[in-house]
């Protein structure tokens, strides 16, 4: 049976990677940041009683600020592989919060990947880059384009990507980088625009709110499904030689368009609704995200399925269904 550890588990992409490997006959031992509050809700489905002799899904309490608590993990646990996936990931928030953000982003990559060459694990480790390194470079971008980063945020994972093309690199760990361009789902927070536009429209539909408030609607986005994404970051430590590699659909999509899907998937004309807000604006935006995953396809077999539009009525769907209780249909 392989172990994983996963950080960052309670969070939509750790969700359904638990899922994943969970299916697959994995052990899985995931870190949770300490909070006041239940942070598991999107995990608690695959929740295990820890007195059942079986049990395959293990939490921990853990932060990437402290670097004696991921040696101690990673000495417990010695997993197969590492799949780091916790993160300040809100790019807008990055702004406010560029310290904190550099600090758990960029820094806690180091000190997880240090713990690893610490305790000298023969382990495989997946690092969760992101299209943000690319900023203003201009699509379509792939393994090869020049970085660009326009937030805290992006400058943070262009450092934890380096980190760990270094350890590979330098110490000879077997770590990948997945640059990963958006990936949505009905898991995301509700903070990130896809989940709020897909709220919103469920709930004026409901008679439940009369307006939402959004900021640049005509930035341009590659927009994935969460699950097939998570597959492709399984799949990348299963290569038999460690690279780096873009996963996106490669489709363009302005937030303009992704609120056109959205409400009208519930029969609303969304100019009656959507109003602008200039606090939601990035003081640097990013004009355009379009991957090119070739290098995944060809090498890994991956190749998204799920396109933008499809994938705004399911986020829609779930969450008519959350408040109705109608059935969510599965994609085609």
């Amino acid at each position: 049976m392989k172990r994983a550890l996963v950080t960052g588990i309670t969070g939509q992409d750790g969700s359904y990677l638990a899922e994943l490997l969970l299916a697959k006959g994995y052990e899985v031992h995931g870190v949770v940041r300490r909070s006041s509050t239940f942070t598991t809700g999107r995990i608690e489905h695959l929740y295990q009683d820890p007195h059942e002799p079986d049990q395959r899904l293990v939490l921990y309490y853990g932060d990437l600020t402290d670097s004696s608590r991921l040696v101690t993990l990673l000495e417990k646990v010695r997993p197969d592989e590492v799949y780091h996936l916790a993160a300040q990931s809100h790019v807008r928030v990055s702004f406010d919060e560029p310290e904190f953000t550099g600090n758990t982003t960029g820094l806690g990559t180091a000190r997880l990947l240090e713990a690893i060459r610490m305790v000298g694990l023969d382990t495989r480790y997946y690092q969760a880059s992101s299209s943000e390194m690319f900023g203003a470079t201009p699509p379509p971008q792939s393994e090869d384009t020049p970085f660009y980063p326009r937030s805290p945020y992006g400058a943070a994972k262009v450092y934890g990507y380096w980190m760990a093309r270094n350890y590979r690199e330098a110490h000879g760990l077997f770590a990948v980088n997945g640059i990963l361009f958006n990936h949505e789902s009905p898991r995301r927070g509700e903070t990130f625009v896809t989940r709020k536009v897909a709220r919103a429209a469920a709930r004026i539909a409901l008679g439940l709110d009369r307006t939402v408030h959004l900021g640049n609607l005509e930035a341009v986005r590659d927009w994935g499904y969460a699950p097939e994404y998570v597959e492709g970051m399984w799949r990348m430590l299963q290569a038999d030689t460690p690279d780096d590699y873009v996963l996106a659909t490669g489709t363009a999509t302005t937030v303009g368009q992704w609120v056109e899907y959205c409400f009208g998937h519930v029969g609303l004309d969304w100019r009656e609704h959507v109003r602008f807000d200039e606090t939601y604006l990035r003081p640097t935006e990013v004009d355009a995200l379009i991957g090119d995953a070739s290098k995944a396809r060809a090498a890994l077999g991956w190749q998204a399925r799920t396109m933008p539009e499809q994938l705004a009525k399911i986020m829609v769907d779930a969450d008519l269904s959350e408040h109705t209780g109608a059935r969510v249909p599965a994609p085609s």
